[in-house]
């Protein structure tokens, strides 16, 4: 790293943290694609020994927490961001820093002004009427966001707020759907009448087992309830803990998206599906007939790899970063058409804030009555978005096409309105 830049970032993060003024420091982009390690979480804390700088290590598979004193902090820090990550992004109550560097050695440091305030970041204890409830929380205790006492530990404080912002986004859609089970929680499995959720990719399961959660005990429906992971060591866990919290409904199978096969879908989740694993999900809702589609990309490739462009956006998109942006902006927006040339009303968002994850669009398709409309217009339309960046075809297009006529995106599908 380019000495002179490193240094001047290191003097702004030392006085920071001596004036107390770091609300966040986030280390990510890791330098070894394998790395197990994914990001570093740092911020400061206060305990009975005093002042400390607490590091939550995000691992693929598990999140560790260890307590430094400053000098201790930096010296780690530096050495983390000279063999383990790229990037740095410092959160202040004056201004938001980013350190960027890259494989040849150069940084380059940019400031912009404060997006977080102390009170945003060290919220913890003041936590109020969230929709998911920490007392009593068997399963967010098991998966660590709790202690003990049911307390929301510190480091997992940021967790804690993306799991409630993320059913309070989701909740209105989920209320326009008015799925309900027959009276009786006695629905016998494989009923037709049975409400059925897939949560495809669900990892470590917070996500998922919020939504039960939020389904069952606030809005006191009785869903069956699919969490699919490739993992098996998470697989196992996640059924541990729903048994541990009594949630009779709730399971989790091991498989990936693109060949798992469920026998009835109503609401189809697929939170962070690396590239194409999107597409998958997405096409594996409108062929299933379900009500409600919720994704939230991530990785996107396969579209930027096809970018050809010979227009008068070429001279835009030939600095890489725009061209990234770019890429996701087309990615998700055929995504989007192509739920809409289905007959899904969508809708697309921000997730959760940039702080949290650089990975932060929703897209929603919500299945309406009758016939999709306008579908050929629909089809044009991503055609002519296709042929100005010289894409030959969109993965989740080409999926349609493999399974009905070239062109006319057509799926297996569900009459979902006789199951």
């Amino acid at each position: 790293m380019q000495n002179n830049q490193l240094s001047l970032f290191f003097e702004k993060l030392t006085a920071f943290i001596t004036e107390k003024s770091m609300i966040k420091l986030v280390l990510s982009n890791q330098r070894e694609v394998t790395s197990d390690l994914r990001s570093i979480l740092i911020h400061l804390i206060e305990i009975k020994k005093g002042n400390r700088i607490n590091f939550v290590y995000h691992y693929k598979t598990k999140d560790l927490t260890k307590n430094f004193d400053r000098d201790e902090a930096l010296v780690i820090i530096k050495k983390s961001l000279e063999t383990e990550f790229f990037n740095a992004d410092l959160f202040t109550t004056g201004e938001t820093i980013q350190l960027t560097a890259s494989g040849r050695g150069k940084v380059r440091i940019t400031s912009t002004r404060p997006v977080l305030t102390p009170a945003a970041s060290f919220s913890h204890d003041r936590v109020k009427h969230r929709v998911i409830e920490p007392g009593n929380n068997i399963y967010l205790r098991e998966l660590g966001i709790l202690n003990s006492g049911f307390e929301v530990r510190r480091e997992m404080n940021d967790k804690y707020q993306q799991i409630n912002r993320y059913i309070e986004l989701i909740a209105p859609f989920i209320a326009e759907l008015q799925l309900e089970t027959p009276s009786g929680c006695g629905t016998p499995s494989g009923s037709k009448h049975e409400f059925h959720v897939a949560d495809m990719g669900s990892g470590k399961g917070y996500l998922t087992f919020a939504l039960y959660d939020y389904l069952t005990n606030v809005l006191g429906k009785s869903p069956a309830m699919t969490g699919v992971e490739s993992r098996e060591e998470l697989v196992k866990l996640s059924n541990e803990i729903a048994g541990k919290a009594s949630f009779d409904r709730l399971k989790f199978i091991c498989g990936t998206i693109s060949d798992v096969k469920l026998d009835k879908i109503d609401v189809l989740i697929a939170l962070h599906a690396c590239d194409t694993a999107t597409d998958d999900a997405i096409f594996m809702g409108i062929t299933g007939g379900a009500s409600l589609i919720v994704c939230a990309p991530c990785c996107h490739k396969q579209v930027r790899k096809e970018f050809r462009v010979t227009n008068e956006l070429k001279g835009v998109l030939k600095h890489g970063i725009l061209e990234e942006r770019q890429a996701e902006i087309i990615t998700d927006g055929i995504r989007a058409l192509v739920l809409e040339a289905h007959g899904y009303k969508t809708k697309v968002f921000e997730f959760i804030s940039m702080e949290h994850t650089p990975k932060n669009v929703m897209i929603v398709g919500r299945k309406l009555p009758g016939k999709p409309a306008g579908r050929e217009k629909i089809m044009e339309r991503i055609r002519l978005i296709r042929e100005m960046f010289g894409i030959n075809q969109h993965y989740l297009e080409e999926k349609f096409t493999l399974r009905g006529s070239p062109g006319t995106l057509e799926g297996p599908g569900i009459n979902h309105d006789e199951t």
